[in-house]
């Protein structure tokens, strides 16, 4: 009995001391790698991190400079480029209007089929000079009919509507674009009018738009804003509200203003169908087709025009299965092309080296990669890294004052949400996660560079129509409800969190808490559940 009670006492002690022995030896470990490889690549990384961060501060700044000056002095469109109302000819009657295509690219929309097709169908403009071309990739036959024979009952009604199939879906939508261009029919238009399946035009954005192409023979494209009509449907929309508000009100308005280049949005636009032709036509060998033959525009010395004033309404993703797989497309498709494209801007020779340095280092470099990855390595990783090693210091207004001044110029895009700007921080550095890495595989053109899953529409436009419903939809799947990836850098924030509280002494630990529960929410897919209040 003796032996047995003194071999139960031996044991535990025996359990303790193994535990000590490993503490000791991961102690020990740390502290030789720490001083001679940790320190001096964490200090490495902080002056890469703060670098990008100022180039982030420099590009924000100029960019808030240009919108101040150009709403000064009240730069609109019409001042800057001529623009007369299109008018009736006695002797050439409705000849004398431009003959206008409208393309219509879907797959697979059942909710917005109908919607998308009647905007399109009810656009202003002499019933003899525009074609509605819908060409739809549609794999489910029953859509495909439906499709069909919506575009029938607005044949029946005097509309010169063409609904176009092809047997593959190469190339995607640009695919789509380019064989739809193909067509005998397009040869006598002059100007083609790109919209996707959930946007609605108003009726008068032909007769806002074509007067600017047919007195100004320099522009190539003219590209209206997007207004969205679901913003207000969940926490998820109104931040990426905020963030697509800051693309629209300033960095396409810069563009325009400045070089009179920006990035096509692929929709709610209007091109010169001679400009998109001498440009090469539709390629598809990025997944931003539409971005690629803006900058190929630009480099044949055609201009683009922003016209801020008009709206035209779509449809947020408000799913974060269907976001994740737009900004996967939004991020590694730019970062695909600026690697395809770098060398082919520096050797042209039309454009002026002011418009090369602003499209290869402000368009390209700052926006596409730069701004991903400076927020999701510094944010999420080297910041709560030197926690633990306190020998690394980051300056304050690196870590305090250059964020603040990012965040607030950003906030200027969409004023009447201010008061979720830290929710919008959080999100922000959580989807860097997932722009950061289709970043990457851009850069390096690895698996998924070419990955295009078309964005799922709910049909949350039909809501602005009195007594109509959008079709109810299940929002997740099991499934989808589990992200590793988010749940990895959530504990990775909070154990860091937990050591700041027990042995930190930089008392960042609130910061790291509130970090990893924004990635551990959005890990179990509950980002766009909550309901914000206006």
């Amino acid at each position: 009995m003796d032996q047995l009670s003194s071999s139960t006492t031996i044991l535990p002690e025996a359990f303790h001391g193994a535990k000590d022995d490993i503490t000791m030896q991961i102690s020990l470990i740390w502290s030789q790698i720490k001083a001679p490889l940790i320190v001096p690549l964490l200090r490495i990384s902080v002056v890469l991190c703060l670098c990008m961060s100022v180039m982030m501060l420099i590009e924000r700044v100029y960019m808030g400079i240009v919108i101040s000056l150009v709403k000064l002095f009240g730069r609109k469109p019409e001042k800057r480029y001529k623009w007369e109302p299109m008018k009736d000819d006695v002797e050439l009657g409705n000849s004398s209007y431009p003959m206008v295509l409208v393309q219509v690219p879907m797959y697979n929309e059942r909710e917005v089929y109908q919607l998308s097709i009647g905007a399109a169908c009810g656009l202003s403009w002499p019933s003899d000079r525009i074609i509605i071309q819908i060409l739809d990739d549609s794999t489910d036959p029953t859509i495909k009919e439906l499709v069909q024979l919506e575009c029938q009952r607005w044949a029946s009604k005097g509309v010169n509507i063409k609904y176009e199939v092809r047997d593959n879906r190469n190339g995607y939508k640009a695919g789509a674009l380019k064989e739809g261009m193909k067509r005998s029919y397009v040869k006598q238009c002059d100007y083609v009018a790109i919209f996707d399946a959930d946007f609605q035009p108003e009726p008068d954005y032909l007769w806002r738009t074509i007067p600017f192409l047919v007195h100004n023979h320099e522009l190539a494209l003219i590209q209206a804003r997007w207004k969205f009509v679901n913003s207000d449907e969940c926490l998820m929309t109104r931040m990426q509200e905020m963030s697509l508000d800051y693309h629209f009100t300033v960095e396409q308005e810069v563009g325009s203003s400045t070089y009179a280049f920006f990035g096509f949005n692929g929709t709610a636009g209007v091109w010169r169908i001679a400009a998109l032709n001498e440009a090469g036509g539709w390629k598809d060998r990025t997944t931003v087709e539409d971005m690629d033959l803006a900058v190929r525009a630009s480099l044949k010395g055609w201009k683009f025009l922003y016209l801020s004033d008009l709206k035209v309404k779509n449809e947020l993703p408000s799913t974060f299965k269907a976001y994740r797989y737009q900004q996967h497309r939004w991020s590694c498709g730019p970062a695909n092309l600026f690697r395809k494209m770098v060398m082919e801007i520096i050797r042209n020779k039309k454009v002026t080296l002011w418009k090369k340095i602003h499209v290869i280092y402000s368009f390209f470099f700052v926006r596409k990669v730069v701004a991903h990855i400076a927020t999701f390595v510094f944010y999420c990783i080297i910041l709560p890294a030197t926690v633990v090693v306190p020998e690394v210091v980051v300056p304050k207004w690196g870590a305090v004052y250059i964020p603040t001044i990012i965040t607030l110029l950003n906030a200027v895009g969409t004023p009447r949400s201010l008061h979720l700007l830290v929710f919008w921080i959080l999100f922000e550095n959580v989807m860097s996660l997932h722009r950061t890495k289709a970043t990457i595989i851009g850069l390096l053109e690895a698996s998924r560079v070419n990955e295009w899953i078309v964005t799922e529409k709910l049909g949350d436009a039909l809501k602005g129509k009195a007594g109509v419903k959008a079709p109810k939809k299940p929002r997740f799947r099991i499934g989808d409800r589990f992200h590793l990836l988010e749940l990895g850098v959530g504990f990775y924030l909070f154990f860091i969190g937990v050591y700041d509280v027990m042995f930190g002494k930089n008392h960042f630990f609130v910061y790291l808490f509130i970090q990893s529960f924004a990635f551990f929410i959005v890990a179990f897919g509950y980002v766009g559940t909550f309901v914000p209040s206006s």
